[in-house]
């Protein structure tokens, strides 16, 4: 009687179990769909591509000036048609002219039809006070104010004839991720007319975008080298910097694989 009995409840308690087991099989979502998004970036100074150290270029005031480094952030990449998005999950890149193949990279979102991308130039408030970090954040990658415990989100170094700096240098590191001079700019593009990023499974589609370095110098603010060859602290003259590039950025082409 008593190993019947024991028979009886373990059999019972297998029976619960199984059906708790179905219940959390029928109530965990399914995987959502992904398809893989390439970006990639071009940098220009207005149509012309962007040399490094020996192209001279004119900035709209008549200044001359050759750039040695240019980089910048894009993070908190983001893609949406208005009823859906979808966002890219520790997502930090560094555009960095000197190294061909940071100017493209690859990003997985899920599956849909998508009409905008939006992402943050610049590194978010949190990650700026987060102690050392690695990948695209790690400060070997020089775009890190040991001193001022911050990212610099976009740098342009180089040379002018008119620079009063010593070596007639030009650097602008622009970055400030708090208060009213804060650099941190979210960019949205819209994909061109008629077209759509299409992500599906197992394809690659990608978005092409030109970064305009010209577009530094003018709108909303004229920035001179005669008058500023050099910005290397957050601040007020950062900031009209970054309201100027914040419109560098054009998406000239969708292409769906």
């Amino acid at each position: 009687m008593r190993t019947t009995t024991l028979s009886r409840n373990w059999l019972g308690a297998m029976l619960v179990l199984g059906l708790i087991g179905a219940c959390n099989d029928k109530d965990s979502p399914a995987t959502e769909a992904t398809g893989t998004v390439k970006l990639s970036f071009s940098n220009v100074v207005g149509t012309s591509p962007m040399v490094l150290n020996t192209q001279t270029y004119t900035n709209p005031t008549g200044e001359n000036y050759t750039i040695s480094k240019f980089k910048y952030y894009i993070t908190n990449i983001e893609v949406s048609n208005g009823s859906a998005k979808a966002t890219e999950k520790d997502s930090y890149h560094l555009v960095d002219q000197s190294i061909a193949s940071s100017q493209s990279f690859t990003i997985s979102m899920g599956v849909s039809n998508y009409t905008t991308l939006s992402f943050l130039l610049g590194v978010d408030s949190t990650r700026n006070v987060s102690g050392a970090q690695t990948g695209a954040l790690d400060p070997l990658n020089d775009m890190f104010w040991t001193w001022n415990s911050g990212y610099i989100m976009a740098k342009m170094e180089g040379n002018s004839p008119v620079s009063t700096q010593p070596l007639n240098k030009v650097e602008y590191h622009i970055g400030g991720f708090s208060g009213p001079n804060s650099v941190l700019k979210k960019i949205t593009l819209t994909m061109p007319a008629g077209k759509t990023l299409d992500v599906r499974e197992s394809k690659t589609s990608e978005i092409k975008i030109t970064a305009d370095f010209a577009r530094w110098w003018q709108n909303p603010n004229t920035i001179t080298i005669a008058t500023l060859p050099v910005c290397t602290t957050p601040g007020a003259q950062a900031k009209q910097i970054a309201d100027n590039y914040a419109n560098m950025f054009t998406l000239t082409d969708v292409v769906n694989n």
